[in-house]
């Protein structure tokens, strides 16, 4: 076997072959790299992605919505280094670590009302997984196993697993497997750019909590949960909707006695203007699901929060009465040092506070974007931006992709959708050069 010395300068052309013949590649169509060459990433500092060529990139969308302090954070890579020393990884079945217990004991005591026990697992998908078969399990344990349907938002995306890809309702992803998933209902989605023409988005979100209302009503001896992305739909091209429909959902949750699921993966630790979704109206779920930057994006760790009630439902003598759910890495100590240091630079840092001062300077620099006449619908909630661009090209996402690498910036439209989701360490000159570079992107397509 050729021994591969790591140390050597990479070449971009021998490690785009290398990739292209080992790798399969996530939500990638592998022929589309015969015209797209992959981008081989070397390093990264900051908001600052570098190639093998010696180019950089600012990584506007935070490498898929993780990425909250920059790339090599000083702090979170202290941390893991700490813990390379103590141990990297005991399996959580009959032990435990300080970790794994310590950051339970913060999400906590930072969590939107009082949810209780932790279970770990390693990506959103799995999350989704675990909640939906805890509140199945849950109805099951209290004599009304009849209670195993969910519903879920139309437009709503909630991962690619078999459990997550019934609840989603983003065609692309889960026509083809159709014949392999539950059926789910789908109400309607509470997302603004639904709005009748003068109708605000707080009475939209109304109209559109009214209408899962009734079907809740007809429906709730049947439905064990519905789940939903609080605030912002994130697959579907940012759909952001007025805080009141989460406050409605919380009523109707407790009038019919289904629980609510709140799909924080992507919106969580602070992408929404609060640290939580939920906080923004002031409730709390039954299930909470975490994931992406829950620890900056570093390692692999998912978890799922719920109350007391649904955990004492599982205890017990009888072993089929536990949750028998398992993930090999289940709370890896490496990922929960990662995790621990992340709340340290929030707690530190005061970083909402900060997020605010940097989305006010943005929104301000883009108002050209606002009035530019290729773009509808700008809107923004906290460090979320995106907008429309009118397009009849069915190859524009891949020809905005292309054409922002040359501006320096790494975006990923999702359809006509160009959004920005960057880290939060991002400073006004990188802000300056993000707008700038757009609008340079719109003028050249």
């Amino acid at each position: 076997m050729t021994k591969i010395n790591h140390n050597t300068p990479l070449s971009t052309s021998h490690l785009q072959q290398r990739s292209l013949e080992a790798v399969w590649h996530p939500c990638t169509q592998m022929k589309q790299h015969e015209a797209f060459p992959l981008i081989p990433v070397v390093s990264g500092k900051g908001v600052w992605l570098h190639d093998a060529d010696g180019n950089r990139y600012l990584d506007a969308i935070s490498s898929w919505w993780v990425n909250l302090f920059g790339h090599s954070n000083p702090h979170i890579n202290a941390a893991i280094r700490d813990q390379l020393d103590k141990i990297e990884h005991v399996m959580l079945a009959g032990f435990t670590h300080e970790p794994v217990v310590a950051l339970s004991e913060r999400l906590q005591k930072i969590t939107p009302g009082t949810l209780g026990h932790c279970f770990y697992a390693s990506d959103g998908a799995s999350a989704i997984e675990i909640a939906l078969k805890m509140s199945f399990h849950y109805w099951l344990l209290c004599g009304q196993p009849q209670k195993n349907h969910f519903i879920s938002l139309q437009n709503d995306y909630h991962g690619e697993t078999l459990g997550a890809l019934s609840v989603t309702d983003v065609a692309i992803f889960k026509q083809t497997y159709a014949p392999l998933l539950r059926q789910c209902a789908h109400v309607p989605t509470p997302d603004w750019r639904y709005a009748e023409p003068g109708e605000s988005a707080q009475d939209y979100a109304i109209r559109a909590a009214a209408a899962l209302e009734q079907y809740v009503a007809e429906n709730h001896s049947q439905i064990a949960g519905f789940i939903l992305e609080p605030l912002v739909q994130g697959a579907t091209g940012m759909g952001m909707y007025h805080p009141i429909y989460l406050q409605r959902a919380r009523e109707i949750c407790n009038r019919y006695q289904i629980h609510l699921i709140a799909d924080e993966i992507a919106v969580g630790f602070g992408r929404t203007g609060t640290l939580f979704a939920c906080n923004q109206a002031d409730i709390a779920p039954d299930f909470l699901c975490l994931a992406k930057g829950l620890n900056g994006g570093y390692l692999p760790l998912s978890v799922v929060m719920t109350t007391d009630t649904v955990f004492q439902a599982f205890y017990d003598d009888k072993i089929a009465h536990a949750f028998l759910h398992s993930h090999s890495h289940t709370g890896n100590a490496l990922a929960c040092r990662a995790a621990l240091a992340t709340l340290d630079i929030f707690e530190q840092d005061q970083v909402i506070d900060a997020n605010k001062i940097k989305a006010a300077y943005l929104n301000k620099i883009a108002v050209p974007l606002t009035t530019h006449p290729k773009i509808i619908n700008f809107r923004n909630c906290g460090m979320i931006w995106a907008f429309e661009v009118k397009t009849d090209d069915p190859d524009f996402s891949a020809k905005c992709f292309q054409a922002g690498l040359k501006q320096r910036l790494l975006l990923r439209p999702l359809d006509t959708t160009i959004y920005f989701m960057p880290p939060y360490i991002i400073n006004e000159q990188e802000m300056d050069l993000l707008i700038s570079g757009t609008l340079q992107i719109l003028d050249t397509l």
